[in-house]
């Protein structure tokens, strides 16, 4: 079982460095795999297409590290409510997930949803397609 408390205490540390001048939306994403922690944040940039999103760049360091498997995944926000992952950040964590990983949004207020990787994008695009 995989600690969902740790990997949002972890997201909610590193969203402090997350650099969003132009929404002032500050994400910190935490994941688990191969018994490590991997963190992202989202990094803005004044052209918004070259921006990239916290869950992404944690995939991305865990990728660097050699792992291939997301065991689970948390993401903190200031939102009044808990923020999921963006379409593309669905579609990259289905690459690198089985269906069932859970996925924790939570607020710094402490509101938490929690999904499945399938729930956020049913018949997500894969290999096999």
């Amino acid at each position: 079982m995989t600690d969902l408390d740790g990997l949002v205490v972890a997201a909610r540390d590193v969203r402090e460095r997350a650099y969003a001048p132009f929404s002032g939306f500050f994400v910190g994403a935490a994941l688990s795999a191969g018994g490590h922690v991997f963190t992202g944040v989202n990094i803005e940039n004044v052209s918004y297409p070259l921006s990239v999103c916290a869950e992404r760049n944690a995939v991305a360091a865990m990728v660097t590290a050699g792992e291939r498997r997301v065991e689970a995944v948390a993401v903190v926000t200031d939102a009044p409510t808990p923020t999921p992952p963006c379409g593309g950040c669905r579609q990259v964590l289905s690459e690198f997930a089985g269906p069932d990983t859970v996925v924790a949004a939570q607020t710094l207020a402490g509101r938490r949803a929690e999904w499945t990787v399938a729930g956020l994008l049913p018949d997500a695009f894969t290999f096999d397609r």
